[in-house]
Protein backbone atom coordinates (compact mmCIF):
# COMPACT_ATOMS: atom_id res chain seq x y z
CA UNK A 1 0.00 0.00 0.00
CA UNK A 2 1.46 3.33 -1.01
CA UNK A 3 1.66 5.86 1.80
CA UNK A 4 0.78 9.52 1.23
CA UNK A 5 3.77 11.83 0.87
CA UNK A 6 3.60 15.12 2.74
CA UNK A 7 6.35 17.51 1.67
CA UNK A 8 5.45 20.37 3.94
CA UNK A 9 5.59 21.72 7.43
CA UNK A 10 2.18 22.90 8.47
CA UNK A 11 -0.03 22.73 11.54
CA UNK A 12 -1.66 19.37 12.18
CA UNK A 13 -3.61 20.46 15.24
CA UNK A 14 -7.36 20.40 14.71
CA UNK A 15 -8.94 20.64 18.13
CA UNK A 16 -12.62 20.85 18.85
CA UNK A 17 -13.99 21.90 22.23
CA UNK A 18 -16.43 20.28 24.63
CA UNK A 19 -17.44 22.19 27.76
CA UNK A 20 -14.45 24.48 27.22
CA UNK A 21 -11.92 21.62 27.07
CA UNK A 22 -10.03 20.85 23.85
CA UNK A 23 -10.42 17.28 22.67
CA UNK A 24 -8.72 14.89 20.29
CA UNK A 25 -7.46 15.94 16.87
CA UNK A 26 -5.98 14.03 13.93
CA UNK A 27 -2.34 15.02 14.58
CA UNK A 28 0.38 12.38 14.71
CA UNK A 29 1.93 12.46 18.18
CA UNK A 30 -0.10 15.42 19.40
CA UNK A 31 0.11 14.21 23.02
CA UNK A 32 2.82 12.45 24.98
CA UNK A 33 3.97 11.34 28.41
CA UNK A 34 6.78 13.21 30.13
CA UNK A 35 9.18 11.41 32.51
CA UNK A 36 10.34 13.02 35.74
CA UNK A 37 13.32 15.35 35.55
CA UNK A 38 15.81 13.09 37.34
CA UNK A 39 15.08 10.16 35.00
CA UNK A 40 15.44 12.39 31.93
CA UNK A 41 18.78 13.73 33.17
CA UNK A 42 20.11 10.20 33.73
CA UNK A 43 19.20 9.30 30.16
CA UNK A 44 20.55 12.41 28.40
CA UNK A 45 23.27 13.68 30.79
CA UNK A 46 23.07 17.38 29.85
CA UNK A 47 26.17 19.44 30.68
CA UNK A 48 23.96 22.35 31.75
CA UNK A 49 20.42 21.91 33.06
CA UNK A 50 18.28 25.05 33.01
CA UNK A 51 15.00 23.18 32.86
CA UNK A 52 12.54 22.41 35.65
CA UNK A 53 9.62 20.02 35.26
CA UNK A 54 7.73 17.09 36.78
CA UNK A 55 6.32 13.90 35.27
CA UNK A 56 3.16 14.42 33.24
CA UNK A 57 0.78 12.10 31.42
CA UNK A 58 -0.94 14.45 28.97
CA UNK A 59 1.47 16.92 27.40
CA UNK A 60 -0.34 18.96 24.72
CA UNK A 61 0.19 21.72 22.17
CA UNK A 62 1.45 25.16 23.20
CA UNK A 63 2.71 23.90 26.55
CA UNK A 64 6.33 24.32 27.62
CA UNK A 65 8.27 21.08 27.39
CA UNK A 66 11.85 20.04 28.23
CA UNK A 67 14.38 19.82 25.40
CA UNK A 68 18.09 19.12 25.01
CA UNK A 69 20.11 21.06 22.45
CA UNK A 70 23.77 21.83 21.64
CA UNK A 71 24.88 25.33 22.65
CA UNK A 72 28.33 26.86 23.19
CA UNK A 73 30.07 23.52 22.60
CA UNK A 74 28.02 21.61 25.17
CA UNK A 75 24.61 20.09 25.69
CA UNK A 76 22.07 22.12 27.60
CA UNK A 77 18.62 21.28 28.92
CA UNK A 78 15.98 23.99 28.52
CA UNK A 79 12.23 24.52 28.35
CA UNK A 80 10.60 25.28 25.00
CA UNK A 81 7.08 25.92 23.77
CA UNK A 82 5.74 22.98 21.76
CA UNK A 83 4.61 24.30 18.37
CA UNK A 84 7.26 25.99 16.20
CA UNK A 85 7.12 29.79 15.97
CA UNK A 86 9.62 30.93 13.31
CA UNK A 87 12.00 33.83 13.95
CA UNK A 88 10.25 35.90 11.27
CA UNK A 89 6.94 35.68 13.16
CA UNK A 90 8.30 38.14 15.76
CA UNK A 91 6.69 36.27 18.64
CA UNK A 92 3.28 35.77 17.02
CA UNK A 93 2.24 32.14 17.39
CA UNK A 94 -0.03 31.89 14.35
CA UNK A 95 -0.42 28.31 13.16
CA UNK A 96 2.55 26.86 15.02
CA UNK A 97 3.13 23.28 13.75
CA UNK A 98 3.57 20.51 16.30
CA UNK A 99 5.29 18.24 13.79
CA UNK A 100 7.30 18.47 10.59
CA UNK A 101 7.88 15.75 8.00
CA UNK A 102 11.58 15.11 7.49
CA UNK A 103 11.29 14.99 3.71
CA UNK A 104 9.56 18.37 3.60
CA UNK A 105 11.83 20.42 5.84
CA UNK A 106 13.73 22.13 3.04
CA UNK A 107 10.50 22.97 1.20
CA UNK A 108 9.05 24.83 4.17
CA UNK A 109 9.64 28.53 4.81
CA UNK A 110 8.93 27.86 8.50
CA UNK A 111 11.29 24.93 8.94
CA UNK A 112 14.05 25.50 6.38
CA UNK A 113 15.90 28.11 8.44
CA UNK A 114 16.13 26.12 11.68
CA UNK A 115 17.17 23.01 9.74
CA UNK A 116 19.96 24.69 7.77
CA UNK A 117 21.14 26.43 10.97
CA UNK A 118 21.38 23.04 12.73
CA UNK A 119 18.84 24.14 15.34
CA UNK A 120 18.00 20.60 16.35
CA UNK A 121 16.96 19.33 19.76
CA UNK A 122 15.74 16.19 21.54
CA UNK A 123 12.48 15.96 23.47
CA UNK A 124 12.61 13.44 26.36
CA UNK A 125 9.45 11.33 26.57
CA UNK A 126 8.20 8.11 28.17
CA UNK A 127 5.63 7.33 25.47
CA UNK A 128 3.09 8.93 23.16
CA UNK A 129 -0.53 8.61 22.07
CA UNK A 130 -2.03 7.86 18.67
CA UNK A 131 -5.55 7.15 17.44
CA UNK A 132 -6.72 4.25 15.27
CA UNK A 133 -9.73 4.66 13.01
CA UNK A 134 -11.79 1.49 13.42
CA UNK A 135 -14.19 -0.08 10.92
CA UNK A 136 -17.01 1.48 12.94
CA UNK A 137 -15.41 4.91 12.31
CA UNK A 138 -14.53 5.21 16.00
CA UNK A 139 -11.14 6.68 16.90
CA UNK A 140 -9.60 4.32 19.44
CA UNK A 141 -6.69 5.83 21.40
CA UNK A 142 -3.49 3.82 21.87
CA UNK A 143 -0.45 4.33 24.08
CA UNK A 144 2.94 3.66 22.48
CA UNK A 145 6.11 2.98 24.47
CA UNK A 146 9.49 1.34 24.00
CA UNK A 147 10.30 -2.07 25.45
CA UNK A 148 14.03 -1.44 25.73
CA UNK A 149 13.95 2.05 27.32
CA UNK A 150 11.59 3.67 29.82
CA UNK A 151 12.69 7.12 28.62
CA UNK A 152 13.70 7.99 25.07
CA UNK A 153 14.15 10.98 22.81
CA UNK A 154 12.23 12.34 19.85
CA UNK A 155 14.07 14.32 17.19
CA UNK A 156 12.89 17.93 16.91
CA UNK A 157 13.88 21.30 15.49
CA UNK A 158 13.66 24.63 17.31
CA UNK A 159 13.65 28.35 16.63
CA UNK A 160 13.83 31.60 18.55
CA UNK A 161 11.34 34.38 17.95
CA UNK A 162 11.43 37.86 19.47
CA UNK A 163 8.53 40.29 19.52
CA UNK A 164 8.79 44.05 19.03
CA UNK A 165 8.61 44.58 22.79
CA UNK A 166 11.49 42.19 23.48
CA UNK A 167 9.61 39.07 24.56
CA UNK A 168 11.48 35.94 23.44
CA UNK A 169 9.87 32.58 22.69
CA UNK A 170 11.93 29.47 21.97
CA UNK A 171 9.75 26.78 20.43
CA UNK A 172 10.02 23.39 18.76
CA UNK A 173 8.38 20.87 16.41
CA UNK A 174 8.77 17.10 16.41
CA UNK A 175 10.26 15.57 13.26
CA UNK A 176 8.27 12.74 11.65
CA UNK A 177 9.46 9.91 9.39
CA UNK A 178 7.70 7.14 7.42
CA UNK A 179 5.99 4.64 9.76
CA UNK A 180 7.02 1.09 10.58
CA UNK A 181 4.51 -1.75 10.23
CA UNK A 182 3.23 -1.38 13.79
CA UNK A 183 2.45 2.29 13.31
CA UNK A 184 0.85 1.66 9.91
CA UNK A 185 -1.57 -0.78 11.53
CA UNK A 186 -2.44 1.43 14.52
CA UNK A 187 -2.14 5.06 13.44
CA UNK A 188 -3.81 4.10 10.19
CA UNK A 189 -4.76 7.59 9.02
CA UNK A 190 -1.40 9.30 9.50
CA UNK A 191 1.18 7.75 7.16
CA UNK A 192 4.08 8.74 9.43
CA UNK A 193 5.52 8.40 12.92
CA UNK A 194 7.65 10.56 15.24
CA UNK A 195 11.39 10.12 14.75
CA UNK A 196 12.57 8.08 17.74
CA UNK A 197 16.30 8.43 18.27
CA UNK A 198 18.59 5.55 19.14
CA UNK A 199 20.98 6.33 21.98
CA UNK A 200 23.96 6.10 19.64
CA UNK A 201 22.39 8.82 17.47
CA UNK A 202 21.84 11.44 20.19
CA UNK A 203 25.12 13.24 19.50
CA UNK A 204 24.78 12.97 15.73
CA UNK A 205 21.37 14.58 15.88
CA UNK A 206 22.54 17.40 18.15
CA UNK A 207 26.01 18.06 16.69
CA UNK A 208 26.19 16.58 13.19
CA UNK A 209 25.78 18.30 9.86
CA UNK A 210 22.25 18.41 8.39
CA UNK A 211 23.22 15.51 6.10
CA UNK A 212 24.52 13.43 9.02
CA UNK A 213 21.51 14.27 11.17
CA UNK A 214 19.05 13.30 8.45
CA UNK A 215 20.83 9.98 7.91
CA UNK A 216 20.36 9.15 11.61
CA UNK A 217 16.56 9.24 11.30
CA UNK A 218 14.64 6.17 10.18
CA UNK A 219 11.58 4.27 11.40
CA UNK A 220 12.21 2.67 14.79
CA UNK A 221 12.19 -1.12 15.01
CA UNK A 222 8.64 -2.32 15.67
CA UNK A 223 10.03 -5.24 17.70
CA UNK A 224 11.23 -2.75 20.32
CA UNK A 225 7.85 -1.01 20.62
CA UNK A 226 4.65 -1.84 22.47
CA UNK A 227 1.18 -0.48 21.70
CA UNK A 228 -2.10 -1.10 23.51
CA UNK A 229 -5.57 0.53 23.58
CA UNK A 230 -6.42 2.90 26.41
CA UNK A 231 -9.41 4.80 27.75
CA UNK A 232 -10.95 7.63 25.68
CA UNK A 233 -10.22 9.93 28.64
CA UNK A 234 -7.12 10.96 26.69
CA UNK A 235 -9.44 12.56 24.13
CA UNK A 236 -9.42 15.60 26.43
CA UNK A 237 -6.34 17.59 27.39
CA UNK A 238 -7.70 18.11 30.92
CA UNK A 239 -6.90 14.76 32.66
CA UNK A 240 -3.27 14.29 33.68
CA UNK A 241 -2.78 11.17 35.77
CA UNK A 242 -1.20 7.68 35.52
CA UNK A 243 -4.59 6.15 34.76
CA UNK A 244 -4.38 7.55 31.24
CA UNK A 245 -1.77 4.95 30.22
CA UNK A 246 -3.52 1.95 31.77
CA UNK A 247 -4.72 -0.65 29.24
CA UNK A 248 -8.42 -0.37 28.37
CA UNK A 249 -10.63 -2.80 30.26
Amino acid sequence: MALPHRSYCKPKLRHTFVMGAPVMSDAMCERYVLPDQATAEREFLPAQAWWSFAARFNVAAQQYVPAIRWHDSQSEAVMMRWGLIPAAAEGRAGQAPLTVDLDGILDSPICRGPWLSSQRCILPIAGFYVWQLTNARYRQPFFIRLLDRSVFGLAAIWDRSESDDGDVIESCSIVCVPPNELMISIANTDGRMPAILRRKDYQTWLRGTPVEAKAALRPYSQGSMQAYPISPRINSTVPDDPGLIQPAA
